[in-house]
């Protein structure tokens, strides 16, 4: 190695604290702007080059760069995403925090050979007015960064390396990995306007038309459709409502035949006056002043079960289902059943 390559490195090993300082100041915003934004990443790594990462590459085009500065690759960080879209975002949040030296800078998707899909990174060179070297940003998704490792792995280079059986089939492979990436990012794109068009028709009141799952059983939540019969309930013994989670009576109404919101809204309708006579039953001749949010719909499921005839069976599966299989379900079932015979709406 001449001795303007060791100059370079002399001032590499003069620096190295700094550029190690550096790099963290830059992970942490990266991170902090990543959480603020709510972006989900892969992966974040960082490094900076070995001195004898740098040897090596001073050693093959040593008389390329001037000075360190000039090696733009000092710091180096990874961005991996688990979409497509997000790579945009991500480039855009870095575009915000640090300058970017667009000329060095490459968005290798935009001229990608057939079999390179790994390589599909964009590159950013960046720099920070506090700080005399540049650094390097990588940006890709986690399929992308994953073939790349692999087709690493296996020793590919170039096409003259490979023999063309084996480099048809990488190829192929290539192809796949960038379909499926680009499916992800359509299902979920396609997904949340799914979300939308289903709060926006639980919000519009026709609930007719909004088929019952977990999401939109998640946008009926939040209409706090059991809030009245809760509160008819909880002045019984003027008691305090404590808030629990609800989304495990969605596969029990979904077992009692409920096939929309709509559904649910018509069993509240016809069966809160029984779930209301249960209650009082319950908590009646007790000085019980804080009750949970759940006995709104588990009074209404028990009521339209008994009504419906399912009898003690039903109200066994509906305790399995909410609070899992055990023992004492079939004798509260039992209990339930034999003390509901003489409230009113049973015979009505």
């Amino acid at each position: 190695m001449d001795l303007h390559c060791e100059a370079i490195l002399d001032e590499y090993r003069e620096n190295l604290p700094r550029f190690l300082e550096v790099k963290e100041e830059i992970l942490s915003s990266l991170k902090s702007t990543f959480d603020e934004a709510g972006l989900l990443l892969a992966g974040l790594e960082s490094r900076v080059k070995t001195e004898s990462s740098l040897a090596g590459k001073l050693e093959l085009k040593g008389q390329k760069y001037k000075t360190l500065a000039d090696i733009t690759d000092i710091i180096g960080l990874r961005i991996i995403t688990f979409y497509i879209d997000d790579v945009d975002k991500v480039a855009s949040a870095v575009e915000r925090l640090f300058t970017v030296d667009w000329e060095n800078s490459v968005d290798k998707r935009k001229v990608h050979e057939i079999d390179s899909f790994g390589y599909l990174s964009l590159h950013y060179i960046c720099s920070r007015p506090d700080f005399p070297y540049r650094f390097e940003i990588q940006m890709r998704t986690v399929l992308q960064h994953a073939w790349a490792n692999m087709n690493h792995d296996t020793g590919y280079k170039s096409g003259v390396e490979v023999p063309k059986r084996y480099l048809r089939n990488l190829s192929r492979l290539a192809g796949m990995l960038e379909l499926v990436d680009e499916q992800f990012s359509l299902i979920r794109s396609e997904l949340t306007d799914y979300r939308r068009k289903v709060q926006a028709l639980v919000a519009s009141g026709n609930l007719d038309e909004v088929p019952l799952d977990g999401d939109t059983f998640r946008s009926f939540l939040g209409l706090h459709p059991f809030n009245q019969l809760n509160r008819r309930i909880a002045s019984v013994n003027q008691a305090e409502i404590q808030d629990v989670p609800l989304m495990n009576f969605m596969p029990v109404f979904k077992a009692m035949g409920c096939n929309t919101l709509g559904d649910i809204t018509r069993i509240i309708k016809e069966y809160s006056e029984g779930a209301y006579q249960i209650a009082c039953y319950q908590i009646g001749l007790t000085d019980l002043d804080i009750i949970s949010s759940s006995i709104g719909p588990q009074n209404l499921c028990i009521a339209f079960i008994l009504k419906r005839g399912g009898g003690r069976a039903g109200i066994k599966l509906m305790f399995d289902a909410l609070n899992g299989p055990s023992e004492s379900n079939e004798s509260i079932a039992a209990f339930l059943v034999e003390q509901a015979q003489d409230l009113p709406f049973m015979n009505q």
